[in-house]
């Protein structure tokens, strides 16, 4: 359910607002949880719907850029934007521009290898991007540090446990036999694009079947448990994300 400084709304009313495609898609999908998405503001709503949509814009680009899966110890990068630290993680330069860096990442991909965590953090700084503009990012995200689930102050993110997926929510494949030798396929983060279709960084843009097969065959001799899909979704904070802009 949708409500809006503090009154409920129906699908049909907002899409006299809300016209793109992947947007009522989105307004569909919240008005058929019984959870309450809560907004001060149309204009907040709009918001989380615009970064949404960016989201699997950024996680499209991430996928068809050429950056390769690799684990912590063996990540590289773009040594004109971003110095590698020895766990893997990439800063920004001094003096490098924001937004020319994060760039950089889906326009010369064959310059990256990280790992699928990372690949997340990637594009919701893609996504933010894309929903604020390049002076606005340029002044808030001066020094990005790229690892894991790191994110800049100024990009909140948050866990809830449940099963309202919505389109741009970020989503978590378990593995609990994972082969320990391989102890990077314990898990795949990915991206939920609606309809059964995810980006995991490592795995490309295919389905929950596709990603759980994939997993099963990184598993320990023996191991009895499948891969499955966990009832966890992360999110940024959308309403802090706004502010900045």
């Amino acid at each position: 359910m949708i409500r809006i400084n503090g009154r409920l709304f129906e699908p049909e009313v907002l899409f006299k607002e809300i016209t793109r495609p992947v947007q009522k898609e989105i307004i569909k999908q919240m008005a058929g949880y019984t959870v309450i998405y809560d907004y001060d503001s149309i204009n907040l709503l709009k918001f989380e719907l615009l970064v949404r949509e960016n989201t699997l814009r950024a996680a499209e680009d991430l996928n068809k850029s050429g950056a390769k899966f690799t684990t912590f110890t063996y990540a590289f990068c773009n040594k004109k934007y971003w110095n590698r630290l020895s766990n893997g993680a990439f800063l920004l330069k001094e003096g490098a521009v924001p937004s020319i860096a994060i760039t950089d990442i889906v326009k010369n991909g064959s310059l990256y290898a990280f790992e699928c965590a990372t690949a997340k953090v990637i594009v919701m700084y893609l996504a933010v991007l894309k929903s604020i503009g390049t002076r606005d990012f340029n002044h808030y995200f001066r020094r990005l540090y790229l690892y894991s689930w790191h994110f800049d102050e100024d990009l909140p993110m948050s866990q809830k446990v449940g099963e309202d997926y919505l389109i741009g929510d970020i989503l978590h494949f378990n593995n609990p036999d994972f082969d320990p030798k391989q102890p990077w396929w314990r898990a795949e983060n990915v991206i939920f694009f609606g309809n059964d279709k995810f980006y995991g960084h490592g795995v490309g843009v295919t389905n929950s079947r596709s990603i759980i097969n994939f997993l099963n065959k990184k598993r320990r001799q023996n191991a009895d448990d499948s891969a499955y899909l966990m009832r966890l979704i992360t999110r940024p904070h959308y309403k802090s994300i706004y502010i900045l802009s």
